[in-house]
C-alpha cells in the first residue's frame, strides 16, 4: 500500500494538512528535544521528513537514523536526505520496526511520526524501540488523534472520513484504498491515556503527552 502511493505521498501530506504537519515534526524536535547529541533513531520513517527534522534541530552535526521497510518510501528519502546535504550524518536502512536490526540501549532517542498505527502490532513496536533506547533517553511518538471538543471533533471527523479519502484517493490512485485505510486507521488506534499504559507496560517512566491543533495530532513521550 505505501509503495504504491510513495510517489505522491510527501505531497498529500502537505495538502491534506494545509502544510501543518511540517509544524508538528518542528514542535517534536522542540517539545523532545536533543539533550546529548544523540543518536537518533527514526522508526517508520517514511520519505525521511522526522529525520531530517532532527537533524536540522542537532545543527546538522548529529546522527539520525531512519528505518522503514518500504524500499519506495526510503528511495525518496534517500533523495531528500542527499539534496538536504545530510548523506554523511543520516543513514536510512531497510527494517521492520517489530524486529529492529540494532543493539539494546544505542539511541538517544527513538522517534515515530504517524506510524506506529501501522506497526502489526503496538505493543512488539514499542518494545522493539524502548529496547535500543538508551537509560535515560526517550521515546517519542507523534500520532494523529481524534479532538476531544464535541464542536472540532465533529466538524474534523466529517474532513477526515469524507474529504481525505476522496481527495487522496484521487491523487494517488492506488489499489488498497490507502486513504480509506487512513480515518480507519486512526480511529482504531488507541490515543491520549490508552497509549500513555501502553508506554509504561513496555517500561517506559514519565510517560506525558501533549494534544497540537486541538488535539488532530498528539506527541507522546517517555523515559527509558
Amino acid at each position: 500500500m505505501f509503495g504504491e502511493i510513495a510517489g505522491r505521498y510527501d505531497f498529500l501530506n502537505h495538502l491534506l494538512s494545509a502544510g501543518i504537519d511540517r509544524r508538528w515534526r518542528r514542535r517534536t524536535t522542540e517539545l523532545a528535544p536533543l539533550r546529548e547529541g544523540g543518536p537518533v533513531l527514526d522508526v517508520c520513517t517514511g520519505t525521511g521528513d522526522l529525520a531530517l527534522a532532527y537533524w536540522q534541530s542537532g545543527g546538522g552535526e548529529v546522527e539520525v537514523v531512519g528505518a522503514d521497510f518500504c524500499r519506495p518510501m526510503l528511495e525518496i528519502g534517500l533523495d531528500k536526505v542527499r539534496r538536504a546535504g545530510a548523506g554523511d550524518t543520516i543513514r536510512l536502512v531497510e527494517a521492520d520496526t517489530e524486529h529492529l536490526p540494532f543493539a539494546n540501549d544505542r539511541f538517544e532517542i527513538v522517534s515515530v511520526a504517524f506510524g506506529l498505527r501501522n506497526v502489526s502490532d503496538t505493543d512488539v513496536g514499542l518494545r522493539e524501540m524502548a529496547r535500543v533506547c538508551r537509560p535515560g533517553g526517550r521515546v517519542v511518538v507523534l500520532e494523529f488523534s481524534m479532538p476531544r471538543s464535541r464542536i472540532i471533533r465533529g466538524a474534523y471527523g466529517r474532513y477526515f472520513r469524507r474529504l481525505v479519502p476522496l481527495v487522496g484517493q484521487a491523487l494517488a490512485k492506488n489499489r488498497q484504498d490507502a486513504y480509506n485505510y487512513l480515518p480507519a486507521s486512526v480511529q482504531e488506534f488507541p490515543e491520549y491515556e490508552a497509549l500513555v499504559e501502553r508506554f509504561r507496560e513496555v517500561g517506559l517512566k514519565d510517560v506525558h503527552y501533549r494534544r497540537l491543533t486541538f488535539g488532530v495530532a498528539t506527541l507522546y513521550v517517555g523515559v527509558k
